[in-house]
């Protein structure tokens, strides 16, 4: 419950306002939300190793930041604050503040730099196109931890110890979302900005599996096996995605589109192989009526004709680099939200930060459609005045006069839709052995039963949940 009556109206007012222009509408004003990441830990006072070994601490020192500032939503889980997950099964790309880097910076992901180190070796593409839950836990999981024995190896007991603590830390920090998540929301008053998220398929062989430069070869010498790859990930990207999206579809999923953009990859890589597999992962996440904030890192302008040809308003586009004047185009279509400079944010004046956004507003807030942010995640360089001085200058100047605090006729935002498009099923390969949220399938479970009787359906439902958190863990992460 809420702890006033004046929150639980501060609430309200925020979640319209955010809803009405996520929907291409104008609410009452432009709607502030922010991303802080490392810089929440600034706001509240934190060092970036304090926040990043206590989650809890974190989502208290976003929570402070976001009250602070006075936004309307704010992303809780933007320090990506699990050091106990990351280190308990011994991740080897994870590296912490205080831990693995300085205590002042960020944490840092690294990918393998040698073939003999790739968490995917280059011929055992088809094996994990055929099952690639099962090539995640026969071989992945080994070779992306530090503790975990290889097959065939003896097994240790810091192997089965790694197993139990990294899956019980794991439980821990997810299950720590929810009464993060109720704190803000009926504490504070203030909207959780996104729920649930994915990665375009290609990134995600980028990232966890091959490595960005391998990945650039293979797509030269062998594309066609690439696409398979990608594809193979679809349903699962799906799946994932929408196990964690919000439930009342009033915040969207978030895709964080890493290396999509020019110079990262070609435009023929681009339309065979990166889009190709990412359009029907977005066309049926959003035909059942969830948006997706399309986190587009990086400059993608050369790709915003093919960002129009998904339905409308089933995107909110965040604008991180490229001319905000050219990023009006997909208004059209699509809310916008970013394109607050980060370098004035972090290294200009208040005075600056007020004269970017007299002109930014001009572009982008026209008639609404608009959300405040910042155009990248915001890192502990940021400078905690200028942020404060974009909130209170959006308070004052995002205001419009047509414009409503409800989801009544006077906002008329674009109304969500909802389209054919193949379902989770149908994007699974013909020949994937093994399908979403399943390690060890029912049937195959259920052999070694000696007298199973009674309700059958039952035991087959609770059988199926434990499965699905085993699923849970190994493809989230991946997947994160």
């Amino acid at each position: 419950m809420f702890i006033s009556n004046e929150i639980e109206k501060k609430y309200n007012e925020r979640l319209n306002r955010y809803v009405i222009a996520e929907n291409g509408g104008m609410p009452d004003r432009i709607p502030i939300r922010l991303f802080l990441q490392e810089a929440a830990a600034k706001f509240a006072g934190y060092n970036n190793q304090q926040v990043g070994c206590d989650y809890n601490l974190a989502f208290e020192a976003t929570r402070k930041a976001a009250e602070y500032l006075n936004t309307d939503a704010v992303m809780l889980n933007a320090i990506w604050s699990n050091y106990g997950v990351g280190k308990s099964v011994g991740l080897k790309y994870f590296h912490v503040p205080g831990v693995d880097t300085d205590i002042n910076s960020v944490l840092q992901y690294s990918e393998p730099d040698c073939e003999e180190d790739m968490f995917l070796h280059g011929d055992e593409y088809d094996e994990f196109i055929s099952d690639p839950t099962a090539f995640l836990l026969t071989k992945w999981l080994s070779r992306a931890s530090s503790r975990l024995c290889h097959p065939n190896e003896k097994v240790t007991i810091d192997h089965n110890t790694a197993l139990i603590s990294g899956a019980m830390a794991y439980a821990n920090y997810m299950n720590a979302f929810e009464p993060a998540a109720a704190k803000l929301k009926f504490e504070s008053g203030i909207v959780s900005a996104n729920s649930g998220m994915i990665k375009a398929p290609f990134d995600i062989l980028a990232d966890k599996f091959r490595g960005y430069v391998d990945l650039s070869i293979d797509c030269i010498e062998r594309p066609e096996v690439v696409y398979r790859a990608c594809e193979a990930l679809m349903p699962h990207i799906v799946a994932n995605a929408i196990a964690g999206a919000d439930p009342d579809k009033n915040v969207p999923i978030t895709l964080w589109a890493h290396r999509g953009c020019i110079p990262f990859v070609s435009m023929e890589t681009f339309e065979n192989i990166y889009f190709a597999t990412l359009k029907p992962v977005l066309e049926e996440i959003t035909s059942k009526g969830y948006q997706v904030l399309f986190y587009g890192e990086g400059n993608w302008e050369a790709h915003y004709d093919a960002l129009l040809t998904l339905p409308e308003n089933t995107l909110i586009y965040h604008l991180d680099k490229g001319d905000p004047a050219n990023a009006v185009k997909l208004k059209d279509k699509f809310a916008i939200s970013g394109g607050v400079n980060y370098d004035i944010l972090a290294r200009g004046t208040e005075e600056d930060v007020k004269n970017h956004l007299e002109k930014l507003f001009k572009l982008l807030a026209v008639d609404g459609g608009y959300i405040l942010d910042a155009s990248a995640l915001m890192l502990s360089d940021i400078n905690i005045n200028n942020v404060k001085a974009a909130v209170d200058y959006t308070m004052e100047h995002g205001v419009y006069s047509r414009g409503h605090n409800s989801t009544g006729k006077e906002v008329t935002p674009r109304k969500k839709q909802y389209f054919d498009a193949p379902s989770v099923n149908d994007l699974i390969p013909k020949n994937d052995a093994r399908p979403p949220m399943v390690c060890r399938s029912w049937e195959e479970e259920s052999k070694s039963y000696r007298n199973l009787c009674g309700d059958v359906e039952l035991v087959k439902k609770s059988w199926q949940a434990v499965d699905s958190m085993a699923y849970n863990y190994v493809w989230t992460t991946v997947l994160w």
